[in-house]
């Protein structure tokens, strides 16, 4: 049995028509040098969409600035709206989930930068957090050197830099096995 196609939660054709009609009025406004019409409701309803549905991904669901990631996701597609072109592409669904997905990506990074350099400055810090009680005389301190131990050295929130291996071509294999034979005093 042929499994039922499943309604998607934004049509591809509505939005690229409502894409397509929105550039033409930005285009007539241009002409008469007027402002950018905003985008129309619908066009703002699929920009959120695709942004929460997009943060359902296992890869960002755990996040707790999720909102932060969708906001983000939802003003990058307002910015890059006008470079869509139908003419390349009939898939607005697509682009503007790569832009939503790349500022998720730039948010993560963003808070994760944020996140190391507080960790940095509590853990360097000779900063004492505590309470009493009054008539307590107890003296209380903090040990920051395990704090400081446990951070990484580097900067965590920068992308690292993967080393290519290099590849031997059938030449350079061709050529080692032809001195591997040479050494070994085989004639071929």
């Amino acid at each position: 049995m042929a499994k039922a196609k499943g309604e998607h939660y934004v049509d591809n054709k509505v939005f690229l028509q409502a894409i397509i009609e929105w550039k033409e009025k930005c285009k007539i406004a241009e002409e008469a040098e007027e402002q950018k019409p905003a985008v129309t409701n619908y066009i703002g309803e699929c920009f959120l969409k695709i942004a929460t549905h997009l943060s359902y991904r296992p890869n960002f669901i755990n996040y707790t600035y999720k909102d932060d990631m969708i906001s983000d996701g939802i003003e990058n597609c307002l910015q890059y709206a006008s470079n869509f072109n139908p003419e390349k592409s009939n898939n607005p669904f697509a682009y503007f989930t790569q832009i939503i997905y790349y500022a998720f990506i730039r948010r993560i990074q963003k808070e994760k930068k944020q996140t190391h350099v507080k960790n940095r400055i509590v853990a360097g810090s000779n900063y004492q957090s505590y309470d009493t009680m009054p008539g307590d005389s107890t003296s209380y301190s903090i040990d920051n050197s395990f704090a400081m131990d446990n951070l990484p050295a580097e900067d965590v929130y920068k992308p690292k830099t993967v080393e290519k291996k290099s590849k031997k071509g059938l030449e350079n294999f061709m050529e080692d096995d032809i001195e591997d034979v040479a050494v070994l005093g085989v004639e071929r």
